[in-house]
């Protein structure tokens, strides 16, 4: 048996999708920006795919803009904003526990004169408002917030968020990467405050290499790739018809009966964190309460145990998890997330995550737990951490 349960890495795509990508690769194979009948074919395709995603939303199509993935959309967001608006100040907030795309972008920035605030968490992996709202000046002119956290799954105060920054300064711009919780919350821009928002396609059971950016309308924002001048200049490239039709199509998929997918995902959520405390000695669960996280990712320190040999044991049985955010797998280091809220140095090395898709069945679940329990403690005795 196979048990896939590194979701929030990447997920399988929808066979429909799969179809989809295979049908616009070899049949509606035109460029966008061709005016003949086959280049119209591959425009009507994207505007479709705005249409779509627009609608998951509820935002305009016209404040859609696809990209090559969430590390893109965070880039043109972080930097386009910061130097679009540079001449009212170089203030820039964000948390301690965001995803490389943004904190690698945030720190490149410094290297133009950005400032930038790193705002704690709390032990659940929550920001305080109050914290963000002590950290705002008269020079900030960006915050940058996930959504979902990729390894502990907690929910940040996104909308409460958006409310404050606007509240106290409405040109402040509010950039939310929402890579882990679109396809899974409800997310709407408008009445969150959200000026830009990232998405990536993999994340959500499209293909891989696509992803888009919400740009609300008139927020000022530079291009940080220039070319053709696709997409009204803002991102300059061939657009990826065939990817970004897939995406389109499992946007609108995900967000099918969604709330009878989150109460199955919760389900197995809690099920998987009941019989993990109840099977294995000695382990802690990390982030926020199981009903006040995310639906799909738990996060759990193995104490003696570091997360490599664990991983390497399950991977030989078939059964893939994580030891945190797949992005950082080329270069190790200790999580900034799991330091952020706190847990303690000896587990710091002896955490995974598992992460479960709209897919995943109570089997995977039975079959990884079943494997835990009979392995752990030998491993214990052998490679003690």
């Amino acid at each position: 048996m196979i048990a896939y349960l590194d979701n929030s890495a990447t997920t399988r795509a929808y066979k429909e999708v799969a179809e989809l990508v295979a049908k616009v690769m070899t049949e509606e194979y035109g460029n966008a920006s061709s005016v003949h009948h086959m280049g119209t074919v591959a425009a009507n395709r994207l505007f479709g795919a705005k249409e779509t995603i627009a609608s998951t939303l509820k935002v305009d199509p016209a404040e859609i803009f696809f990209t090559s993935g969430g590390t893109e959309s965070d880039n043109l967001a972080i930097i386009g904003g910061a130097r679009a608006n540079a001449w009212r100040g170089k203030h820039i907030i964000t948390t301690s526990i965001e995803h490389p795309a943004v904190l690698e972008t945030c720190e490149a920035l410094k290297n133009e004169g950005f400032e930038i605030t790193y705002l704690p968490v709390n032990s659940e992996g929550v920001v305080s408002l109050e914290e963000l709202k002590n950290a705002i000046r008269e020079d900030t002119i960006l915050v940058s917030m996930m959504m979902v956290n990729n390894e502990i799954g907690a929910v940040e105060p996104v909308s409460e968020a958006g409310k404050l920054i606007k509240s106290i300064n409405e040109q402040i711009l509010f950039h939310v990467d929402a890579v882990q919780g679109y396809g899974k919350l409800v997310i709407r821009p408008r009445s969150m405050n959200i000026d830009l928002l990232s998405v990536s396609g993999h994340k959500i059971h499209g293909p891989k290499g696509v992803g888009f950016l919400y740009i609300k309308k008139g927020t000022k924002i530079k291009p940080i790739c220039y070319g053709g001048g696709q997409q009204k200049g803002m991102r300059s490239g061939t657009e990826n018809v065939p990817g970004i039709a897939g995406m389109a199509l499992a946007a609108s998929m995900c967000y099918e009966d969604l709330d009878n997918k989150n109460a199955r995902m919760y389900e197995l959520k809690k099920y998987l964190i009941d019989s993990l405390k109840e099977r294995i000695a000695d382990i802690k669960i990390n982030g926020p309460e199981p009903d006040k996280g995310a639906p799909h990712i738990v996060s759990v320190s193995i104490r003696g145990l570091a997360a490599e040999t664990i991983l390497n044991m399950l991977s030989s049985k078939e059964i893939y998890v994580s030891a945190g955010s797949a992005c950082t797998s080329n270069n190790p280091h200790i999580s900034d997330t799991l330091q952020a809220i706190g847990l303690e140095r000896d587990l710091l090395e002896s955490t995974i995550r598992v992460s479960m898709s709209q897919e995943t069945t109570r089997e995977e679940i039975d079959y990884l737990l079943d494997t835990l329990e009979s392995q752990v403690e030998t491993m214990r005795k052998f490679y003690r951490h």
